[in-house]
């Protein structure tokens, strides 16, 4: 026998984060330390990088060398020539795992010391 979850007294109990109402100072704590977070992980230490290929512009963050991130500053299929191709066969440019050019491009950006890893230490 299944409950709705808004019957189930267990759901009543429980939730997904603390309540930290008339708690001032916490909160603000909690704000402030969201505001570094989401500059650390969406902003800090990227770096352009223009693919070889088709010279489309992308911000580029190397954790380690295996980790990358990349955000493209414009929509990947005007400039890419793997993800137009992709758009064109009825591909989501979101289920595309990248263009290998654009990985070659990065991958020499890291060896001539155009961007940087941030753990080198970590393979």
């Amino acid at each position: 026998m299944s409950a709705s979850i808004g019957t189930d007294a267990r759901w009543a109990r429980w939730a997904k984060a603390p309540d930290f109402a008339g708690q001032t100072e916490r909160l603000e704590a909690i704000a402030a330390q969201t505001i570094e977070d989401k500059h650390e992980y969406l902003d800090s230490g990227l770096q352009e990088v223009d693919c070889k290929a088709c010279g489309a512009c992308v911000l580029v963050r190397k954790n380690t060398y295996k980790h990358t991130s990349v955000q493209w500053t414009s929509d990947p299929a005007l400039r890419c020539h793997t993800f137009k191709e992709a758009m064109a066969s009825g591909q989501s440019s979101a289920l595309k795992d990248g263009c290998p050019k654009l990985h070659d491009s990065i991958a020499d950006a890291v060896r001539d010391g155009t961007i940087t890893v941030r753990d080198p230490e970590v393979s």
